[in-house]
């Protein structure tokens, strides 16, 4: 087993890069041990490193060691020898009207052979068996990884109980877990052409490094100085330092390019991985560039709240809330055109951190 999985390089890669690395879009079968010290992104909230690969899908089994129910989900303990960890297993609504199917039955109780209602009934009762556990039962669960009040979890997205009897199962995922650690995980993620050599090999890599720093170094800027909006040559002084730490690199791979051309490329690139990511925006786009910093924009945030506030007094949203697209729509509609997806998760985001709004489901909320 790898240890130290928090010490990932310092200056992590532009999130929009991350996509190039496969096990972002795996659920990575990492030990619980590794998940509980996994280092969170300082891009994206809610995304982790192992070493340098981002993480924010799990797949792990264990022994639940303790449980507690509520009205919506379970929260299984699960321990699989190396830690242990919260999974939150919402509760499917299609068992809910389970008693109600029985009424609908042929009340003279006869049988008339294949009864569709009754095998349709039959299997839900087995496929509820397997996500209802008890302790000492067998869990496999694949989901998100959060931080909830200072401790992590999983977000399920599916579980169930595995039955295990002759502990097949877990002697051959912990024969299989080393062999992926040392294959996969514990390998360097490499950006495609890094490994060619070369100058433009060497030259992309550089470039991407020093993305990775401009990303940084604006988005704790503007958490220092608490900035709500700028214009591109408010934040260029900040990439100054930048280029000129790497100038001799720099000349050897773009002979001829003055330094002014650098500045303003690596701006533009810049202020484009923080559009992607959702971290500012443009309110209105005219030929004055203004861009708004989401998380500092305390108007978007009032509107998002209203929005949730009025609409969640109406019988269709009182239970579970607003989902994702019908804020953004009607956010839209009342401060911005131009808010993209990505800015409004960064705007909900932050307002659950403050807890201004809480989320219901992965893609619904409320105030509170």
């Amino acid at each position: 087993m790898a240890v130290n999985p928090g010490d990932a390089d310092a200056d992590e890669l532009p999130s929009v890069l991350w996509g190039l690395d496969p096990v972002f879009s795996a659920y990575s079968r990492l030990y619980i041990t590794d998940i509980l010290q996994m280092k969170e992104s300082r891009q994206v909230p809610g995304v982790y490193f192992y070493k340098t690969h981002p993480i924010f899908k799990v797949d792990v089994l264990g022994t639940v060691v303790y449980k507690r129910e509520r009205e919506d989900f379970y929260c299984y303990g699960v321990d699989d020898s190396t830690g242990v960890i919260n999974c939150l297993c919402w509760k499917d609504e299609k068992y809910s009207d389970q008693g109600e199917s029985t009424k609908s039955r042929d009340p003279s109780g006869s049988s008339r052979g294949f009864n569709i209602e009754d095998e349709l009934k039959r299997l839900k009762e087995t496929e509820q068996k397997s996500t209802v556990l008890e302790i000492g039962d067998l869990l496999r669960v694949r989901g998100t990884v959060k931080t909830s009040r200072d401790a992590r979890e999983i977000s399920a997205t599916s579980f169930y109980k595995v039955d295990d009897p002759v502990m097949a199962e877990q002697i051959s995922r912990m024969l299989e877990m080393p062999q992926v650690y040392r294959k996969c995980y514990d390998q360097p993620f490499q950006m495609p052409g890094d490994d060619l050599g070369g100058t433009a090999a060497g030259g992309s890599s550089r470039f991407h490094y020093l993305l990775s720093r401009a990303v940084l170094t604006l988005k704790e800027f503007f958490l220092e100085k608490e900035v709500a909006r700028f214009r591109p040559y408010d934040v260029e002084f900040l990439l100054h330092p930048l280029i000129q730490s790497s100038s001799a690199e720099q000349e050897s791979d773009q002979p001829g390019t003055s330094f002014a051309t650098q500045i303003r490329n690596l701006l533009k690139e810049t202020l484009s991985v923080l559009q992607d990511e959702g971290q500012i925006f443009r309110k209105i786009r005219t030929q004055d560039e203004v861009y708004n910093v989401t998380e500092q924009d305390k108007d978007l945030h009032t509107a998002i709240k209203d929005v949730l506030r009025e609409d969640t007094k109406r019988e269709k949203y009182a239970e579970k809330g607003c989902h994702v697209l019908h804020i953004l729509s009607s956010v839209r509609q009342r401060y911005s055109q131009n808010l993209s997806r990505e800015v409004l998760e960064v705007a909900l985001t932050f307002l659950e951190c403050n807890s201004d709004i809480i989320s219901t489901t992965e893609a619904h909320y409320t105030v509170l």
